[in-house]
């Protein structure tokens, strides 16, 4: 199951993203090679095989990626039912 996002988060990292969004990008790419390079590898792939703009395209997965992982690194804001 993943996290829930929180609106928190959301702000953060589009803040952080508008800054300078082709600096926040390339940034990324980097820190996702080391990370999970074959998720890099999808991302440019998919980004190479649309006629959806590859930038935008590498924001929107990027961002989603650093969403996800800030809220894994917060656990204790984790909220669980315990009937799952």
């Amino acid at each position: 199951m993943q996290p829930l996002i929180t609106y928190e988060n959301v702000e953060n990292i589009i803040s952080e993203i508008m800054q300078d969004i082709p600096a926040w990008r390339k940034t990324m790419i980097h820190y996702i090679k080391e990370e999970n390079p074959e998720l890099n590898t999808a991302i440019i792939e998919l980004s190479q095989k649309t006629d959806l703009d590859p930038k935008a395209l590498a924001t929107g997965a990027y961002m989603a990626y650093k969403l996800l992982e800030n809220e894994i690194a917060s656990p204790d804001e984790f909220i669980l039912d315990e009937n799952e």
